[in-house]
């Protein structure tokens, strides 16, 4: 039983990390249909922004501060980059945001070292919520998908229950017919992206006390947020918050499930044909637990392209 709801809160919090990722992701695809591949240098550079700022402004500033400041990064991007390559179609900018991506990724062993740095939850905050039987839960993680579940509350209602929203779809979907009402189509990108690349800085922020910060945290974790776009539906936020808690859940049962195939034919009699033939029948599932993610998307893919939640063409 332990097990059991150990392994629902672990997958619950780490998809809500996902989530807390991915919404910037998905927020500008939606509106702008760029997807941009730096996302998850977003999310290393709020994590090193805090680790920096903590000294000098102590933790709670550090993760105010960070987020504001990865916002201006992408919002330089756009401004100096993106908008320069936009009209040339999506393969000019998933080149530049690839590029990009590496750009960031050797500056920040440039200054900081390609080593993990000492970025740690603070004292105050590092204590057990609850105990379960002989072991504790950490108050950090609950504190992480607090942080998740506020940021899809606010995001959803700024954009079905604002003006702010209202101007924000209808740049995207009749860009001719806001620019007449007066109103900045260019400004109104400038400032998504931002938010983006905000929202990405503080998941950073914030997981990059608990996960380890070094220079390859956006590799590890970029792949996967790609995995929940695609899952969910590319420009859904309701699905790329489902797609997130799905595969947290689904790879955190997986990591403990300690069987193979072979023993799930050996119920049926046939165990001793599935260990001869061996291969991926002889696999135990926790082996396998990184793999399943892509195998979902690949599902998803071929029975509804258009994902969990996506809009179908």
């Amino acid at each position: 039983m332990e097990y059991l709801i150990v392994s629902l809160l672990n997958g619950t919090i780490y998809g809500l990390l996902l989530f807390m990722v991915s919404a910037g992701l998905t927020l500008i695809f939606g509106m702008m249909g760029v997807l941009n591949f730096a996302h998850a240098s977003f999310y290393m550079l709020g994590a090193y922004f805090a680790y920096t700022l903590q000294g000098a402004l102590g933790f709670w500033p550090a993760i105010a501060v960070s987020p504001i400041l990865v916002g201006l990064v992408g919002v330089a991007v756009e401004r100096f980059f993106l908008r320069r390559v936009h009209h040339h179609g999506h393969a000019h900018e998933l080149l530049l945001t690839f590029g990009l991506s590496f750009i960031v990724a050797e500056l920040i062993k440039l200054f900081f070292g390609n080593f993990p740095v000492d970025y740690r939850i603070p004292a105050s905050l590092d204590f057990a919520a609850f105990h379960l039987g002989i072991s504790s839960y950490p108050f950090y993680r609950v504190f992480m998908g607090g942080i998740a579940v506020a940021m899809f509350a606010v995001i959803y209602l700024l954009l079905t229950r604002t003006r702010v929203g209202i101007v924000v779809r209808s740049a995207i979907y009749k860009p001719r017919m806001a620019q007449a009402l007066g109103h900045n189509v260019p400004l109104v990108f400038m400032g998504v992206f931002g938010i983006g690349a905000a929202l990405a800085g503080l998941a950073g922020a914030v997981a990059g006390a608990f996960y380890t910060t070094n220079p390859n945290m956006a590799l590890e974790l970029g792949v996967m947020v790609f995995v929940v776009v695609v899952v969910g539906g590319l420009g859904s936020l309701e699905g790329a918050m489902l797609a997130s808690l799905l595969i947290g859940l689904i790879t955190s049962f997986s990591v403990g499930i300690d069987r193979s195939l072979a023993d799930l034919f050996s119920v049926f009699g046939a165990g001793a044909w599935a260990e001869e033939v061996g291969g991926l029948l002889t696999l135990k599932l926790s082996s396998l637990a990184g793999t399943i993610p892509f195998a979902l998307m690949l599902l998803i893919l071929l029975v509804r392209p258009s994902g969990l939640m996506g809009e179908k063409e």
